[in-house]
């Protein structure tokens, strides 16, 4: 199984790395976790146009079979249960494949979210959108932590 997060932009704060690495490691136990940052578009180009940019260089890196949910403020909110399930079923409608698309600080393309299976909201709250990897990441280790009956959850 793979979990794939396509996202712009990078991630310039070393603890933010650690704390994305340390669950990169725990998830290693159910499945690999691949990262793909692609370039953000720069703030001095209209967000129209910026969107654009992004959205069309996240979309060449997603495959077409790929279960493709991205995290969106107009997204569904999940319980932690509900969201576990979301996780496994997504590997198993994506051929074992789940990608996660975490947009720029413009959002998400009409493109992308036209691509993606379902969308995602973590929070009526606005994240970085670098926090939001470290986020995820740890919810997914949350969801198969639920998944397998293991203690983490509560």
């Amino acid at each position: 199984m793979k979990l794939q997060i396509v996202c712009a932009g990078k991630i310039k704060e070393k603890w933010l790395n650690e704390g994305i690495n340390e669950y990169i490691k725990r998830l290693s136990r159910y499945t690999t976790v691949e990262i793909t940052e692609v370039p953000d578009a720069p703030d001095t180009i209209p967000a129209e146009q910026a969107l654009d940019q992004e959205g069309k260089r996240i979309l060449s890196r997603i495959r077409d079979g790929s279960y493709v949910i991205v995290l969106d403020l107009h997204g569904k909110e999940l319980t932690s249960e509900e969201w576990s399930k979301h996780v496994i079923s997504g590997y198993e409608k994506g051929g074992a494949e789940l990608v996660l698309v975490i947009g720029g600080s413009n959002g998400l393309s009409p493109e992308i979210v036209s691509r993606a299976n379902e969308r995602l909201c973590l929070s009526p709250m606005t994240f970085t959108h670098q926090m939001t990897r470290l986020i995820i990441l740890e919810q997914v280790y949350r969801a198969f932590k639920i998944h397998f009956g293991e203690k983490y959850h509560k």
